[in-house]
């Protein structure tokens, strides 16, 4: 059986109250993006934002199928090397299958966790999954699963444009013994 991968569009966006040693983080924050230790690209440095740093970086990742989680670990450069601020992890199944249509951009918030697991500010990202491409013979009777072409959602104000709504996950018990 052929595993297939997606293609997952992940936009930083901002942070919000972020501190280290429960000082707020003066400059220089970047984010790690990680679907597995060998796959992960960073944004570039915010060295004016302080503890509610802005990146607006687009990064795109491969998520392969049997992929459970997207971490996004925030850190920040200072003089005396890189420091980690913060950790969030991404359940694959809160953009992936569910109530979404396809290629459906998503804006999610994150709490942070610092690295003795205590609350450290929120991370502010959006999401699109592009699914890998199908050959038409394998799209009997035309319907491709797509939300709008089975009907799903609840027209609104008469319009039937089956707009999602996505609640904003927010966890409380991150396994701490592990990134991925």
């Amino acid at each position: 059986m052929e595993t297939k991968s997606r293609t997952l569009e992940i936009t930083v966006l901002s942070a919000e109250d972020l501190r280290i040693d429960n000082k707020p983080v003066k400059k220089n924050a970047y984010v790690v993006v990680s679907v597995d230790p060998f796959n992960n690209k960073a944004t570039k440095v915010d060295g004016e934002g302080g503890s509610y740093p802005s990146w607006n970086d687009k990064l795109v990742v491969e998520i392969p199928s049997q992929t459970r989680f997207v971490t996004l670990l925030v850190k920040c450069k200072g003089s005396r090397g890189e420091k980690t601020v913060g950790l969030a992890r991404i359940p694959v199944t809160d953009f992936v299958g569910g109530y979404s249509p396809a290629a459906c951009l998503q804006f999610l918030s994150y709490r942070l966790r610092d690295p003795k697991g205590l609350k450290n500010g929120i991370i502010n990202v959006s999401l699109r999954v592009k699914e890998p491409l199908q050959d038409c013979s394998s799209q009997a009777g035309g319907g491709g699963g797509n939300a709008a072409a089975i009907g799903l959602g609840i027209p609104i104000d008469g319009r039937r444009d089956y707009g999602v709504v996505t609640g904003i996950p927010i966890w409380t018990g991150y396994p701490s013994n592990s990134l991925y």
